[in-house]
């Protein structure tokens, strides 16, 4: 199974943890100080924010597997439709140890593809090469496909409900 991924930069973590709480009907699954996932079942979304970004909004799309099998199937896809790819291989990030490769969409929008390994308790583990990587969950800039920018959503006021 596939499990869509979404990756939100917020200023107060807890004010939008009682945000999405109240919205997705659960308390997040994981929580840290500068960090709060939702695995939600219906419908298989992970959702994650953090306080780690330069600027709000989206950070990064992708989609999670659970199987080595999965990301595989999807690395020959990515492959198959030449798009560009930064694979990190295994690294860690967001409080977890994954296997992942990073894609780029025509908007810029950064796509992450993972397979979940374990869970770290820091968010990211740094040695030697990997301590000049960026911070934040995303790829180092140095060697990645090209960073996306934050998406912004209009949103139409209106009186009357849908």
């Amino acid at each position: 199974m596939k499990r869509f991924h979404v990756h939100l930069h917020v200023q107060d973590l807890n004010q939008n943890i009682n945000f999405y709480s109240t919205l997705f009907g659960q308390a997040p699954t994981r929580t840290e100080s500068d960090y709060a996932k939702w695995m939600l079942q219906d419908p298989p979304v992970n959702f994650a924010i953090s306080t780690r970004g330069t600027q709000t909004g989206l950070d990064h799309l992708g989609f999670q597997v659970e199987s080595d099998e999965e990301l595989q199937a999807l690395k020959v896809r990515a492959k198959q439709a030449e798009l560009a790819m930064h694979d990190e291989g295994e690294t860690t990030c967001c409080y977890a140890r994954s296997d992942k490769y990073w894609l780029t969409d025509p908007q810029g929008v950064a796509w992450e593809q993972f397979h979940t390994l374990d869970h770290i308790p820091t968010f990211s583990e740094t040695t030697g090469a990997a301590s000049s990587q960026a911070t934040a969950c995303c790829p180092p800039t140095a060697h990645a496909a090209p960073r996306g920018k934050p998406v912004g959503i209009a949103v139409k006021s209106t009186s009357s409900c849908c």
